[in-house]
């Protein structure tokens, strides 16, 4: 949801190099997780839907405040993983800059952003499914808060990177920065009720596919017991 739309050559060149050696270590971690501890093939399927929908929604941009969007991060972190989650992250932003959408220079930090909204929503909802909350309500708070932290991840990049050419001292730009920050924040919210609807009709059909078969078994039995 959240993503830096500066044009090339936007942020100085050491904020360039620190952001991308961010990133890469962050995918490099991801690459040998992966590798250690292999992933079921359903997940393979399930990234590939879940990066091709990303996409095709992450180009719907609306022109206000430097471009505002969806991309269904927080969905794909819940289906696909925190691990898929971050390599989704990374092939959606590549075709996206290599449409114009989005610097390449930029892609370790768009990656940082979009990578902490897919490992967040993932954990926040094992967490709440885990306190046996409703999976809509699960769903839709995790994939909200995940696309909060990173909007929230996305000001603190430009902030503390500043922009070139930009005649705004520090605080202004944190300000403007700031009121990005917080519509974005707002399209998290449309976002994460969305979400919840997907991950509620994708519960009641195929339970496996969001991780909750097993608590559904758990609850049948129950009915059946009382």
């Amino acid at each position: 949801m959240a993503h830096i739309h500066l044009g090339e050559g936007s942020f100085p060149v050491w904020a360039l190099v620190f952001w991308t050696l961010l990133g890469a270590g962050l995918l490099s971690a991801v690459v040998y997780r992966i590798r250690k501890g292999g992933i079921k093939t359903n997940q393979i399927a399930l990234a590939g839907i879940g990066a091709a929908a990303s996409f095709a929604i992450f180009q719907l941009n609306i022109p206000v405040w430097g471009g505002i969007h969806m991309n269904l991060t927080g969905l794909v972190g819940i289906l696909a993983g925190p691990l898929l989650g971050a390599l989704i992250a990374l092939v959606v932003n590549i075709f996206s800059a290599a449409l114009g959408h989005g610097a390449v220079g930029l892609l370790g930090a768009n990656v940082l952003v979009n990578a902490t909204e897919a490992v967040v929503a993932y954990y926040l909802f094992k967490t709440l499914i885990g306190m046996d909350w409703d999976v809509f309500p699960a769903s839709a708070g995790a994939a909200t808060i995940g696309l909060s932290a990173g909007a929230v991840l996305m000001g603190v990049i430009i902030v503390v990177s500043g922009v070139n050419g930009s005649a705004l001292p520090r605080g202004d730009l944190a300000v403007a920065v700031g009121g990005l920050v917080g519509l974005n924040l707002g399209v998290a919210v449309i976002e994460g009720i969305l979400t919840g609807f997907i991950v509620q009709f994708l519960a009641s059909v195929r339970p496996d596919l969001v991780g909750v078969e097993e608590r559904e078994t758990r609850e049948e039995t129950t009915g059946v017991t009382a």
